[in-house]
């Protein structure tokens, strides 16, 4: 791999850090919105897709970190 791919996939891997600090930023306001709702609240319908929302996003932030591995990888 040349160098100018290598920096191709060093700027792609920098923009998957970005996104991924965007959702992390959205997960951790979700899931203090869900944390201050009462119990019954949590346990409601819209309670249960906040808790389905933050699980989600922690999924898209492991997967983001698993790219962002396999490019690391692919530049050696």
């Amino acid at each position: 791999m040349n160098n100018d791919k290598r920096k191709q996939l060093l700027q792609a891997s920098e923009l998957l850090e970005q996104a991924k600090s965007i959702i992390e930023e959205v997960r951790d306001a979700e899931q203090e919105c869900f944390d201050n709702l009462n119990e019954g609240l949590q346990a409601s319908d819209r309670g249960q897709q906040m808790e389905q929302a933050v699980s989600s996003m922690d999924e898209a932030i492991d997967n983001i970190d698993t790219v962002i591995g396999n490019i690391e990888e692919a530049t050696i």
